[in-house]
């Protein structure tokens, strides 16, 4: 079976996981010693691998109150090696590139530090996405990674290249043959300035593929060029990350992340079915609804928002527990534009649900949510589901004689006449979508749906991804 890294673009995931943690004097006395895993999609009946990184720990601070941490019967060991990992994010970076690389390194098991080059940790990043860094850059400045990956993204990418500290730590990066990548922008607006493409093959997204030295600049999805690896935008990021993964952790763990996000059965299915289809478009800026919690999938959330945007739909994200801020199936703090109980007070054209079972768990005990999943049906409204999250709709009953897709983790809870196997499922007012690689295949039809695949290709382009339009 040949590597992920050969993959083609259109297999660009996202997915929810699992995030496991380790004794840490940060944590309360109570829950130092024995470990339940955050949970957020049961992808196999093994054990997904556990991760470790202080990113986790922040998250079992936040949410320890909310009894999701139970004792295992076995200790975690603190003597197991881990890579480490610099993803440094600043205002305009590209959201969905920051947060896949995050998500899929922490899966492979590295201890991911997500620092902001600006003088505070909330960045709002390309497509109105707020994030929470878990540290500043100058608290990097001393540590050694075993990668350093940039996203791309504009203003993002200048605003990385002026951070002298990024700088110094990138060159010591290279100047000692250790990993370090960049995607989008990043190569041609960051690290040549820094002097860090000089005899090294190079890729970039198409936008800024003219700055890069013509007699190394290659025209493709991924470039790796000894410890270089580069990538051209946010449709190829997953296969940036898995390739990161790859030479972090060897061919057998890439071969093994490619599995637990559904890549390696992403062109075994069809993209696309429709049934009793209907018209969606509307004479107004389609408003979306997007709740998260606590847990919700955070590749599935961001990517979603990032495309729909630049689409120029109305997307608002929000939270269903007390404060804006929620974590992310892999401990990445996002900033909603909302409180679920003020959002609710407006009507919207379509409401999407995403996926990751810790947060679809959260969804679901919301008697807020029920009421606008009711209302949005009776109405005969858009509404939609992605990943595990159908479930919510099939326990609602909010499924019936619908056809609709799901992860396979939940397929066993739907009726058996309303799966179908596709990616991306629509059937009248009705979208689901397997959920991972399929997510932005499921953003684009939606896009479809609304302004027709004109723009829905327009868009994909941008992302540099194959649009198909069935």
């Amino acid at each position: 079976m040949a590597s992920l890294s050969s993959l083609p673009p259109s297999n660009f995931p996202v997915t929810t996981a699992v995030a496991a943690l380790r004794p840490s004097r940060n944590l309360a006395a109570s829950i130092i010693h024995r470990w339940q895993p955050l949970t957020t999609c049961n992808f196999y009946s093994n054990p997904p691998k556990t991760l470790f990184s202080p990113s986790h720990i922040r998250k079992a601070t936040a949410v320890a109150s909310t009894n999701e941490i139970a004792p295992l019967e076995t200790l975690v060991s603190n003597s197991l090696p881990l890579k480490k990992v610099l993803i440094p994010i600043g205002f305009g970076s590209e959201e969905m590139e920051a947060v896949i690389m995050v998500n899929v390194l922490r899966q492979a098991g590295a201890d991911v530090v997500l620092a902001s080059v600006e003088p505070e940790l909330e960045v709002k990043l390309s497509g109105g996405t707020t994030l929470v860094a878990d540290i500043s850059i100058s608290e990097c400045s001393d540590q050694i990674f075993d990668l350093v990956a940039l996203p791309g993204g504009m203003p993002g990418s200048v605003r990385l290249r002026d951070c002298k500290t990024l700088e110094a730590i990138t060159k010591k990066q290279a100047e000692e043959k250790r990993l370090y990548g960049a995607i989008c922008a990043a190569p041609a607006v960051t690290l040549l300035p820094w002097g860090l493409l000089k005899r090294k093959k190079t890729t970039c997204h198409p936008a800024f593929f003219d700055k890069l030295p013509s007699f190394r600049a290659i025209k493709t999805n991924l470039q790796v060029s000894e410890e270089l690896t580069t990538s051209r935008g946010p449709g190829t990021c997953f296969q940036f990350s898995v390739s990161l993964v790859e030479q972090l952790f060897g061919e057998s763990a890439s071969m093994e992340m490619g599995k637990f996000l559904l890549m390696d059965t992403a062109n075994e299915v069809s993209r696309k079915e429709e049934f009793n289809e209907v018209e969606w478009a509307v004479d107004h800026t389609p408003r979306v609804l997007i709740p998260v919690a606590n847990g919700s999938e955070d590749i599935e959330v961001v990517t979603v928002v990032d495309i729909l945007r630049r689409a120029k739909l109305d997307v608002t994200v929000a939270s269903v527990e007390k404060t804006l801020s929620v974590f992310g199936s892999m401990g990445i703090k996002i900033v909603a534009d909302k409180l679920l109980k003020n959002a609710a007070e407006s009507i919207f054209d379509l409401i999407i649900l995403p996926g990751g079972v810790s947060g679809v768990e959260r969804l679901h005990k919301s008697r807020i949510l029920k009421r606008l999943l009711k209302e949005q049906v009776s109405s005969g409204r858009k509404y939609g589901a992605i990943c595990s999250s159908p479930s919510i709709l099939q326990k609602q009953g909010l499924l019936q004689n619908k056809k609709a897709t799901a992860h396979p983790s939940v397929v066993s809870m739907l009726d058996s006449n309303t799966i179908v196997s596709s990616q991306v499922v629509v059937d009248g007012r009705l979208i689901t979508c397997r959920g991972l690689s399929s997510a932005p295949e499921f953003a684009l039809a939606i896009i479809a749906k609304f302004f027709g695949h004109g723009r829905a290709k327009s868009v994909a382009t941008g992302l540099v991804f194959e649009y198909r339009a069935s």
